[in-house]
C-alpha cells in the first residue's frame, strides 16, 4: 500500500487557499467571477468559518488523493504532469459538464476551470518536490 504524504498534503491543501485568495480577489478574477456567477459581493453568502472549513476538508482530500496517485517516489515532473492531467482532464472537464447542464456561461467555466487546473498543478508540484 502506498503511503500518503500527510505533511505535503497539508501544505498542498493550504496552497489552494493562497491560490484561491489571489485568483478570486479583485486583483485577478474576483469581480468578473462574481458577475458571471451572479453573486452579490454585499450579500451574506454563508458563514465564512463553515465555507472555509468545508473547503479545506475537500482540498485536503484532493491533495491526499494526489499524493496517493503520485506513489512512493514522486518527482517534480511527474507531479506537474499528473496535476495538469487531473486538473484539466478530470476536474475542469467535469465542471464543463455541470456548467453546461446548469446553463452557466463560458466566462465562469474558464475562471473556475483554470483555477482548479492551476490548483492541481500546484498540488503536483508541491507533492512531487516533497521528499518521501
Amino acid at each position: 500500500m502506498i503511503e500518503i504524504n500527510i505533511w505535503g498534503s497539508l501544505v498542498a491543501a493550504l496552497s489552494a487557499f493562497v491560490l484561491g485568495g489571489l485568483w478570486y480577489s479583485p486583483v485577478l478574477f474576483g469581480k468578473l467571477w462574481g458577475e458571471a456567477a451572479g453573486i452579490d459581493p454585499k450579500a451574506d453568502n454563508g458563514h465564512p468559518a463553515k465555507v472555509f472549513g468545508v473547503s479545506f476538508l475537500f482540498s485536503l482530500l484532493a491533495a491526499m488523493v494526489m499524493s496517493q496517485a503520485l506513489g512512493d517516489d514522486p518527482s517534480l515532473g511527474r507531479g506537474a504532469y499528473l496535476g495538469l492531467l487531473v486538473g484539466v482532464g478530470c476536474v475542469a472537464a467535469s465542471f464543463g459538464i455541470n456548467y453546461q447542464f446548469a446553463n452557466r456561461g463560458l466566462p465562469l467555466l474558464l475562471i473556475d476551470g483554470a483555477y482548479h487546473a492551476t490548483q492541481f498543478l500546484v498540488y503536483g508540484l508541491i507533492l512531487g518536490a516533497w521528499p518521501s
